[in-house]
C-alpha cells in the first residue's frame, strides 16, 4: 500500500527503487497480491510523467498477475490506472477487454473493489468501456457512459470526478463524439461542485481540467474565457503539486487553440508544434490524434506560405500511424484531408471527403463531427 501511494511525493526514480525491493521481498515472500498492489505506484508514475510505453507494459504485466491471483476484488480495484495508461497509449482494445471483465466481475455492485482510490470501480469501468467502444465503433457507448455517470454521481467526488475527465475530458469532447451542450456543461459543473465542497485536491485539479475543456469548445466568448482561466488554474495545480506533469503539453494545446481562435495565430502555432511533436515523439495516441487536428487546422486558417505544406505533413503522419482500423482515426483524416482540399482550392476532391466525413459522422452520432461536417458543407467557418 506504500508503493501505491509513493508516487505522490517522489520521482519516478525514487519509486522504482521502492517498487523493486518490494518486488525482491514479495518474491521471496511468494506474496503475489502485495507485489500487485504496489505495482499501481510505479504504474502512475509512469502515466503521470507521459511515459505511456513503458507503463502499458507494465499495465499488461499487473493485470497478467492479477488474473492469476484469481481474486475479484482486486481485479477490480485496482484495474482503473491500467485503462488510464492503455488510453494514453492508444491501446483500447486492451481497455475493451479487461473494463468487460472488470463489469462481469462486479457483477452489478457498485462499491465491489472500492478501496484502492475509488468508490465505485464499476462506474469507472463503465466510463472505460463506453470511451474503448466509441473509439473502436462499437455500440453501446451512449448507455454505458450514461450508466457511468448515474452510478458515480451516488458514489465518492473522486469517482465522479474520475469518469468526468475520463469520459468527457479527455476523450469525448475533444474528438467530437459529444458536442459541449448545457448538459454536459452541468454534468461537469456538479462534479466540480462537488469535488470543492469535499476539498478533495486531486478531483479538484481535473474536475477544472474537465470544465475547461468544455468551455473552450463552447461558442460564447465568456465561457471560453472562463475555460481558459480553469485550465491555467488546473496547470498552476499540476506543477505546484508535481502531479499529472504529463498534462502540460495538452494544456499548452489547449491554450494556443484559444489564442488562435482570438487572431494570435502566429504566436500560437510554434506552441503547438513543439506540443504535438512532443506527444507523438513520446507515442502519446491519445492526445497527438487529437493535437494533430489542431494544429492542421489552425495552418489551415492561418494559410501563411508554407502552412498548406506542413498542414500536409501532419496528416501524412498522423496516417502513418499503426491504427489505421479505428473509426476515430479515419473521421480525423477524412475531416483533415477535407479542409485541407477546399484551402489548396481542389474542390473535387474536398467534396468527396466532406461528404464522406458527414456520412461516417452521422452513421456513428458523433455529435461533434456532425455539427463540423454540417458547418463544413455549409461553408462554415473551421473548427
Amino acid at each position: 500500500m506504500l508503493c501505491t501511494s509513493d508516487w505522490y511525493d517522489r520521482t519516478i526514480q525514487e519509486n522504482r527503487g521502492h517498487f523493486e525491493e518490494l518486488r525482491e521481498l514479495c518474491s521471496a515472500a511468494g506474496d503475489n497480491v502485495s507485489l500487485a498492489i504496489g505495482m499501481s505506484g510505479p504504474l502512475a508514475a509512469l502515466l503521470y510523467a507521459g511515459n505511456s510505453r513503458e507503463g502499458s507494459r507494465l499495465a499488461s504485466e499487473q493485470m497478467a498477475l492479477l488474473e492469476s491471483i484469481g481474486d475479484p476484488t482486486l481485479t477490480i480495484g485496482l484495474a482503473h490506472t491500467s485503462f488510464a495508461t492503455w488510453s494514453d497509449a492508444g491501446e483500447y482494445g486492451e481497455i475493451l477487454r479487461w473494463s468487460q471483465t472488470v463489469i462481469d466481475l462486479a457483477a452489478g455492485d457498485p462499491a465491489k473493489g472500492a478501496g484502492f482510490g475509488f468508490g465505485s470501480p464499476l462506474a469507472i469501468a463503465l466510463g472505460w468501456r463506453s470511451t474503448a467502444r466509441w473509439w473502436l465503433g462499437r455500440p453501446g457507448w451512449r448507455q454505458d457512459l450514461h450508466d457511468a455517470v448515474a452510478m458515480a454521481r451516488h458514489s465518492t467526488p473522486e469517482t465522479l470526478g474520475g469518469v468526468v475527465i475520463w469520459s468527457y475530458g479527455v476523450n469525448a469532447i475533444p474528438y467530437g463524439v459529444l458536442r459541449a451542450d448545457d448538459t454536459v456543461l452541468r454534468t461537469v459543473e456538479e462534479a466540480l461542485q462537488t469535488a470543492e465542497r469535499t476539498g478533495n485536491n486531486r478531483a479538484l485539479m481535473f474536475a477544472k481540467y474537465t470544465l475547461g475543456v468544455v468551455l473552450l469548445n463552447r461558442d460564447a466568448t465568456a465561457d471560453r474565457q472562463r475555460g481558459l482561466e480553469l485550465m491555467m488554474q488546473a496547470r498552476e495545480i499540476f506543477l505546484r503539486k508535481q502531479i499529472a506533469l504529463q498534462m502540460s503539453p495538452v494544456v499548452e494545446l489547449w491554450a494556443a487553440r484559444e489564442r488562435a481562435r482570438r487572431g494570435d495565430r502566429d504566436a500560437a502555432i510554434p506552441v503547438m508544434r513543439q506540443a504535438v511533436d512532443e506527444l507523438h515523439q513520446a507515442g502519446r495516441l491519445e492526445y497527438s490524434v487529437w493535437g494533430t487536428g489542431v494544429l492542421v487546422v489552425t495552418l489551415l486558417e492561418r494559410g501563411a506560405e508554407g502552412d498548406l505544406t506542413e498542414a500536409q505533413d501532419a496528416i501524412d503522419r498522423l496516417a502513418n500511424l499503426r491504427e489505421q482500423d479505428s473509426p476515430v482515426l479515419v473521421i480525423t483524416l477524412l475531416r483533415l484531408r477535407a479542409l485541407l482540399a477546399r484551402a489548396g482550392g481542389d474542390d473535387v476532391a474536398y467534396l468527396d471527403f466532406a461528404n464522406r466525413y458527414q456520412m461516417m459522422a452521422e452513421s456513428l452520432g458523433f455529435e461533434g463531427h456532425i455539427a463540423w461536417a454540417e458547418a463544413m458543407v455549409a461553408g462554415g467557418v473551421l473548427r
